[in-house]
């Protein structure tokens, strides 16, 4: 992509250049007096640095509008990235706390089952 870019700028570079040699070119072999040369070559540079600086300005407005809208690109992407991340953060607290709830019930039925199996032995113990 900055070759494209680069490339264009080039291109418009070498067409101005070209221009303004064909403008003087022209100019210098045109029947009219020295005055009227003189004139007509201020006239044209005139023109030339007017349209340099028009295209500038257009370049720079260009930029500036592509710059403010990948500022905006990225703010949005990092505004859904920071969404997408608390949402994953929240389904893994989620997450974390039904399997700690299982986990402790599962802890817990444990220590029931032993409570029981051992009141079983012992009264098992206590008829023999």
């Amino acid at each position: 992509m900055a070759d494209k870019n680069g490339n264009s700028g080039d291109k418009l570079v070498y067409f101005l250049i070209g221009a303004g040699i064909g403008a003087i070119t022209a100019l210098l072999f045109a029947p009219k007096s020295g005055e009227e040369l003189r004139s007509d070559i201020a006239d044209a540079t005139r023109k030339g640095i007017d349209y340099a600086r028009e295209t500038g300005r257009d370049i720079s407005e260009r930029a500036g509008d592509y710059y403010q809208d990948r500022v905006e690109q990225i703010a949005d992407l990092s505004a859904r990235s920071k969404d997408a991340v608390s949402e994953i953060t929240d389904r893994g607290r989620d997450l974390l706390t039904r399997q700690k709830s299982q986990l402790s019930a599962a802890l817990e039925a444990g220590k029931q089952g032993y409570r029981e199996a051992k009141r079983a032995d012992s009264a098992a113990a206590e008829e023999v």
